[in-house]
């Protein structure tokens, strides 16, 4: 008698999104995929062009889809993202790597099938992404990075046209696209060979000597090197136009977000050093920015210890002021990468370091937690702490950590900063550690006396 085979059961998940289609972005073709119900032919592949694209749209409404996935690829997506929520249906940007398909088997029909089916059954999550007008923002600033960035690369080749001339200017100043440094270059430029008279051309609050600088402007000038530090400058100069012109357009974009704290009737407080000595740009436009930011977010950032009005302009370009698509500052931070991700498995901690993500924000954040080594503030002092304790590079992941936590507070909440929370906790880490050394001291057959402080 033949044996009966058992079927082994399928499990099959519940569909939590019937309208769902998956989206796999090229280069040069999209692949679509809807339920297989929806039409004869559920996967279609359609080219780029802005015509394809809005043939696209149309057949998706034709299929009754209302939410559509698709991953992030470079930026690719970004056209049909817009065409899509144009036509009122929901998208879901996700991360490629939550999307992977079985080793072995990676088709584009295989992926936007795949991508489909996890969108269906409510195993997608979208990737944060802010407002229109914030995005419009973030890509100005980021292309600003990018000027910056490549005027940088021709500062590098006006130092190596001075060195291959032996002129040491770049050696006895501290930064040769200042006043002194560009006036310098330009008079030799324009065929000045007199050490003494460019030594003159020396601003005031130049500190090196004037004989220093006229000993370091003897050299060789040869026309080959001449014409590449020409050309330098001149490109730095075009830079430096360009970048103007962004820094316009982004105070432009930004008057246009909608104001949440008027400052006639909620004063702006008394703005720190750090604000009105601003060296990075000008105090003008950073005390501006403080105020734009204020406007805008609902709460002065630049309060908290290490927050600059730069880490400001990278919040408001890359967040804006509503992170309420963030369930809690734990979400936050672990969004940004700043929070342990621990893996564990057979109940052993495989690792517990913090997921490698590039992230703006988080940059700004180390960037901001970094500068509390010489700060006086009670994040200061934990910064010093867990540097003693950890290290440099793991203190300033946790320092960034508190941080983003504190960002997210005061964004959610619109409540000014208040160090006294901080102060106190500080206050009782101090009375623990005397307490510790109190208790040590006995078991040695010592007593810990109070020093008077000299003032």
């Amino acid at each position: 008698m033949p044996s009966k085979t058992k079927k082994k059961k399928q499990a099959v998940l519940p569909v939590l999104n019937a309208d769902a289609a998956g989206i796999d972005i090229g280069a040069t073709e999209i692949f679509v995929a809807v339920p297989k119900d929806r039409d004869a032919e559920p996967v279609r592949s359609f080219q780029t062009f802005t015509e394809d694209l809005r043939t696209l749209c149309r057949w998706l409404q034709a299929c009754h889809i209302r939410t559509v996935a698709m991953e992030s690829t470079g930026v690719y997506w970004i056209p049909l993202l817009q065409m899509l929520e144009a036509a009122g249906m929901e998208v879901l940007l996700v991360n490629a790597r939550y999307v992977k398909n079985v080793p072995g088997r990676k088709t584009d029909v295989a992926d936007c099938q795949w991508i489909q089916y996890l969108h269906s059954v409510g195993l997608l999550k979208a990737s944060f992404r802010p407002a229109q007008e914030v995005c419009a923002i973030r890509s100005v600033l980021r292309h600003r990075d990018n000027l910056v960035g490549l005027a940088s690369q021709h500062v590098l080749h006006m130092q190596k046209a001075l060195d291959q001339m032996n002129l040491q200017l770049h050696h006895v100043i501290s930064d040769i696209t200042g006043t002194t440094g560009l006036a310098i270059i330009d008079a030799v430029l324009a065929g000045e060979r007199d050490a003494e008279r460019l030594a003159a051309l020396r601003d005031p609050r130049i500190r090196t000597a004037k004989e220093t600088i006229a000993k370091a402007l003897i050299g060789d000038y040869r026309p080959e090197h001449l014409f590449t530090l020409q050309q330098s400058v001149s490109l730095f100069r075009v830079y430096q136009s360009q970048i103007r012109a962004c820094e316009a357009e982004i105070e432009r974009l930004i008057s246009r977000l909608m104001t949440k704290t008027d400052a006639t009737s909620q004063p702006l407080p008394l703005a720190k050093d750090s604000v009105k000595k601003c060296k990075v740009m000008t105090p003008a436009r950073a005390i501006t920015l403080r105020e734009e930011g204020y406007r805008v977010l609902g709460v002065d950032l630049t309060s908290i210890p290490g927050i600059s009005v730069l880490t400001v302009q990278t919040i408001l370009a890359e967040l804006g002021p509503d992170l309420s698509k963030f369930r809690s500052a734990a979400a936050f931070s672990s969004w940004m990468g700043l929070c342990p991700n621990n893996e564990i498995s057979g109940g052993k901690v495989l690792r517990a370091g913090t997921r490698r993500v590039k992230n703006r924000v988080a940059v700004a954040l180390r960037m901001a937690a970094q500068s509390l080594q010489g700060s006086q503030s009670a994040l200061g002092a934990f910064y010093r702490r867990m540097r003693t304790r950890l290290g440099a590079p793991k203190a300033i992941t946790a320092a960034a950590h508190k941080l983003a936590r504190i960002i997210y507070h005061l964004l959610a909440t619109r409540q000014a900063y208040e160090d006294t929370v901080f102060s106190r906790l500080e206050t009782q880490h101090a009375r623990s550690v005397e307490n510790r050394l109190r208790a040590q001291a006995r078991v040695l057959g010592f007593d810990l006396v109070v020093a008077e402080r000299v003032p």
